[in-house]
C-alpha cells in the first residue's frame, strides 16, 4: 500500500530561521513557500533524494502546528507516507482498526491529497497518507 517516505514535517516556530539552517547550514534548497489556509499553516518543501523535509510554522496561535510545539517543542511532527490511491488506503487502514483523523481525504500542500491516522493507532506517530497525482 505505501510507496515510499513522501517527507517528514518538521514544526518550527520560525520558518525563516528554520530555512537559514536547512539552507546555509546543511546545503538543502527550498522548493519554495506556501500558505495552506485550512491547516493555518505556512510550509516550505526542501527535497533532499527522492523524499523531501516539510518546514511548517504556524499561521495562527491556535493552529495545530502552534499547539503541537507548545506541548512538544519543536522538532519531527508527522512521517507522509506515499500512496497511490488515498481512499483505499483509509479504507485499508479503517479495515485494519486504524482509528483515522481523516475519515475523508483534504487538500494538503502542493495540492497533494492526504489524511491523517491518529497517533494512538499508529505507536505513537502521527502518520500522513500522501497521494500525489
Amino acid at each position: 500500500m505505501v510507496n515510499k517516505i513522501d517527507h517528514i514535517g518538521i514544526a518550527v516556530k520560525n520558518l525563516r530561521d528554520a530555512l537559514n539552517f536547512y539552507e546555509n547550514v546543511l546545503g538543502l534548497k527550498s522548493a519554495g513557500t506556501e500558505v495552506v489556509e485550512e491547516q493555518k499553516v505556512k510550509v516550505a518543501f526542501l527535497p533532499i533524494g527522492d523524499t523531501e523535509v516539510e518546514l511548517l510554522e504556524s499561521t495562527e496561535e491556535d493552529g495545530p502546528i502552534a499547539r503541537y510545539i507548545e506541548k512538544n517543542g519543536e522538532g519531527v511532527q508527522h512521517i507522509a507516507y506515499r500512496v497511490d490511491d488515498i481512499e483505499k488506503a483509509i479504507e485499508v487502514m479503517k479495515e485494519k482498526g486504524i482509528r483515522m483523523i481523516d475519515e475523508k481525504p483534504r487538500y494538503g500542500a502542493g495540492g497533494a491529497k492526504i489524511a491523517f491516522c491518529h497517533p494512538k493507532s499508529t505507536c505513537g506517530v502521527l502518520i500522513e497518507l500522501c497521494q500525489r497525482d
